[in-house]
């Protein structure tokens, strides 16, 4: 973590007045910025869906506080299709106004910051819940080194009625839970909406989502790119708007969690997949020939079925966890696991297609045997009862490679085409 102290500013509660301006909506937003043609240093994003009663606030805080510390930066508005007076508000103090028609918080905040020119990007929301004078804290962590800086409201402090006592005491501290559980993640508040980054950093985290889960992709693919993170401590204050907030704390957590989940192939899938595989492989070969007794505990055909059940699951795991990480280098261009580059050279269609064939055709005509001799010899079904589990395991999971092996070759064709389109095209500039 970023060793540095909060800074304490004034957070004024002084509202800019609005009733001068008129409800019209801006087409196209001047080209210029606030630094005399010069690139700035900071560009401050803020995505905007009708703040007009707080707007002002934060661009003016931004603009005092590039004027404090003597740097020359840049306001840019995410607006999302705002129908009251932000936008007009927005020009007037001299913002660029970026209009991103497709809905949602991580849409509108891709946009600002694909437009924004500064070498550092700020983003907070602009309904004064965040204190842009704050701004200092997060440019010293950039310039000490780090990618990417996130706010931890926790450790800066939540003022009474700044955060409902759902997300304070269960929705933020769980969903963080699983995510440091999931990625290994240090940060403490994965879903503090101020944070910064460089220009750099921001193209290497690669975000598509364009819902609020966008702030949840936004560490995970830093820490997929190896960005060097540092966590500041900031405070929460009660926003200032009229109306309640365009955060859904069900529909939105669900959004968050499922992202968490769906990024994370390994863990969901890939550890528990071998652990249940082995497990159940294990159970299988004790169990083939029949019952078996350990320390006076009877172990029949109950347990048979429970390592099928267990082999089968963890391969299905397996081969699912393959499929999610292609999918997901498919969806991250350049963030390939050592898995991924050995899959693309080493002929999986085949391995899978041959190998899993074999397999089921050599249990199916195993079963098959079986079948004509419990038919022509009259013999007792139970003393066959578990190799016929074994073999039935087999002939499924050697179907299952089969069909995977297509799939799993039309995602990694997906991704040779790609790669493919990104080298003929050379490097970004």
């Amino acid at each position: 973590m970023h060793p540095t102290n909060l800074c304490q500013f004034d957070h004024s509660e002084n509202l800019l007045n609005s009733n001068h301006y008129i409800p019209q909506q801006i087409e196209v937003s001047p080209p210029e910025t606030a630094t005399g043609g010069h690139p700035p240093l900071v560009s401050a994003i803020i995505p905007c869906l009708n703040e007009e009663l707080t707007l002002a606030i934060c661009i003016n805080k931004v603009i005092e506080a590039f004027t404090r510390r003597g740097i020359q930066g840049e306001v840019i508005i995410g607006d999302n299709g705002s129908t009251d007076k932000s936008v007009k508000i927005a020009k007037s103090l001299g913002a660029r106004v970026i209009h991103q028609p497709v809905k949602g918080y991580g849409a509108a905040i891709s946009a600002a910051a694909h437009a924004a020119k500064g070498k550092y990007l700020i983003m907070a929301d602009a309904d004064d819940s965040y204190d842009w004078s704050q701004i200092d804290i997060f440019i010293d962590a950039l310039e000490s080194g780090a990618d990417f800086v996130m706010g931890n409201r926790f450790a800066g402090g939540i003022e009474p009625g700044a955060m409902p006592p759902l997300h304070r005491y269960l929705g933020n501290p769980l969903l963080s839970g699983i995510a440091r559980m999931l990625y290994h993640s240090p940060i403490r508040d994965f879903h503090c909406g101020m944070r910064a980054f460089t220009r750099e950093a921001f193209q290497k985290m690669s975000t598509r989502s364009t819902g609020m889960e966008f702030a949840s992709e936004m560490i995970i693919n830093a820490h997929r790119a190896g960005l060097i993170i540092h966590e500041v401590p900031i405070k929460l204050y009660p926003d200032k708007r009229n109306r309640p907030p365009h955060l859904r704390s069900f529909r939105d957590g669900w959004r968050h969690l499922r992202l968490l989940i769906a990024h994370a192939p390994d863990r969901l899938y890939l550890i528990p997949g071998f652990t249940l595989l082995l497990l159940g492989a294990i159970g299988l070969a004790l169990l083939a020939a029949g019952p078996i007794e350990i320390n006076g505990h009877y172990f029949g055909v109950h347990f048979v079925a429970l390592a099928t059940m267990s082999t089968l699951i963890g391969l299905i795991a397996i081969l699912l966890g393959v499929l999610a990480k292609v999918a997901i280098a498919i969806y991250h261009p350049g963030t390939k696991s050592g898995l991924i580059t050995w899959l693309m050279r080493s002929h999986p269609l085949e391995w899978l297609v041959f190998c899993g064939a074999g397999l089921a055709i050599a249990a199916f005509c195993a079963d098959l045997l079986l079948a004509f001799r419990w038919i022509f010899t009259n013999d007792s079904m139970e003393q066959s009862v578990h190799v016929v589990f074994v073999i039935s395991t087999a002939c499924i999971a050697g179907v299952l490679m089969v069909l995977t092996g297509f799939v799993l070759q039309l995602l990694l064709d997906s991704l040779s085409r790609q790669d493919s389109e990104t080298s003929s095209q050379g490097p970004v500039a």
